[in-house]
């Protein structure tokens, strides 16, 4: 009767623990699938982190192109008026703030205003420049004063935009 009741006891623990990995595992499949609801009602999924990341890339390019010396760097003025570089410049940058427009709806307010005000800024800069130089002057004589103008201190605003839209990225990624 002893080995009976031993068997019996031995069954019934078994029994328990089988119950037990039962319980827990339908509890994990359930935690997950709150989980899943949360993200989906948040709208933090795979697709969405990817969408969001590829706009921080956009614009990470968006913030390097409009700096100052790397808008000079990529723009071609041979024999051209200060009047056609500026106009060019100026065009440029808008035409890239356009062509990224839609990427705010994928990042906060507080990148987009940043995005808009590099823009703002740099055309405010080179329009100031345009309008200290002479109306005979080239367009060497316009790239000469804003790549000066690029090498004084806080000239660069696109690296505070870059560091800003870094940080955003990082926070999406932990």
């Amino acid at each position: 009767m002893t080995i009976l009741a031993f068997d019996l006891q031995l069954s019934i623990t078994i029994a328990g623990v089988f119950m037990s990995f039962i319980v827990i595992a339908w509890l994990l499949a359930e935690f997950k699938g709150m989980k899943d609801e949360i993200r989906e009602r948040m709208g933090i999924n795979n697709e969405t982190i990817k969408l969001r990341l590829n706009a921080f890339e956009r614009l990470t390019l968006f913030s390097e192109r409009a700096g100052l010396k790397n808008m000079i760097a990529r723009t071609v003025y041979r024999d051209q008026s200060a009047a056609g570089l500026h106009r060019d410049l100026v065009q440029n940058l808008n035409e890239e703030y356009d062509y990224n427009l839609t990427q705010q709806i994928y990042v906060s307010k507080e990148i987009w205003n940043a995005i808009t005000k590099l823009r703002d800024q740099n055309i405010y800069i080179i329009n100031q420049i345009a309008a200290t130089l002479p109306g005979n002057a080239s367009g060497m004589d316009l790239s000469k004063h804003i790549l000066e103008y690029s090498l004084t201190d806080k000239a660069e605003l696109n690296v505070i935009v870059l560091d800003a839209i870094q940080y955003e990225a990082k926070k999406l990624l932990k």
